[in-house]
């Protein structure tokens, strides 16, 4: 046997007589050592995993919770904004669908002869008749300016409301539809009766939109009457009556 070998073989021995390498038994008792140290630490993270992940889970239920109260909340604000704009539309429609429906719906005899050719002469004996309203208002549906009508008659009733709730309610939609500038249906005033609607409109009454009533009659009347008188819908009507009269 070489010399090399027999040198190496005694350096080993003696390393195991001084403990330095670990020999037989106390090397396999190392071993386990290490193998239970491996285990408890791969118990220790699989215990501590579910419990983070529990934390974890009870913190997103927590920030989900407090996400639906939340999301609940602003819905049921939401709900309330959109039923109040709801209940607005609806109360508009209704009273947009009264104003204009007013003049249709007016229940009247069919006119006679004389009341057409009354018409033919006087404005105001035309817009005291409701036969005679609703035929101009016909034929301000033609000229696009049936608006007039609408805000003369919504004027009308106005005028005649007592309560205080009910003519503040109703000032308010009249402005809204007939005065305001951003309205489709805003009827041609000047600048000194605007003014005194502004005014008026700080403490409504029933006679907040006297001036402006008027001022739209007299504009009817002017423009639009003379034009009435000779357009086929007056001359038509005058004709139809005439041949239906029992004097004819």
């Amino acid at each position: 046997m070489p010399t090399d070998v027999i040198k190496a073989k005694n350096c080993l021995l003696s390393l195991g007589i001084h403990g330095e390498i670990p020999m037989g038994s106390e090397r396999m008792e190392m071993r386990k050592r290490q193998l239970s140290g491996q285990q408890e630490a791969v118990a220790g993270v699989t215990v501590t995993a579910p419990a983070q992940q529990g934390q974890a889970g009870q913190g997103q239920r927590a920030s989900n919770a407090c996400c639906f109260c939340w999301c609940c909340c602003c819905s049921c604000s939401c709900l309330t904004v959109r039923n109040e704009d709801r209940e607005e539309r609806n109360r508009r429609a209704s009273y947009d669908v009264k104003a204009e429906g007013t003049t249709d719906c007016e229940e009247s005899p069919k006119p006679t002869v004389d009341e057409v050719r009354l018409w033919g002469q006087s404005f105001d004996k035309l817009m005291l008749c409701p036969a005679g309203r609703s035929a101009f208002r016909q034929f301000l549906r033609t000229e696009f300016s049936e608006e007039n009508m609408l805000f003369w008659l919504a004027c009308e009733e106005f005028s005649k409301e007592t309560n205080k709730s009910v003519i503040e309610e109703k000032a308010r939609l009249i402005y809204e539809d007939y005065i305001s500038i951003l309205s489709p249906k805003e009827v041609s005033l000047d600048s000194r009766v605007r003014e005194v609607i502004n005014r008026n409109m700080l403490e409504p009454t029933s006679h907040t939109f006297d001036d402006a009533q008027l001022q739209i009659y007299t504009l009817m009347q002017r423009d639009s009457y003379p034009r009435f008188i000779n357009s086929p819908v007056y001359k038509n009507l005058l004709k139809s009556v005439s041949e239906q009269s029992p004097e004819s």
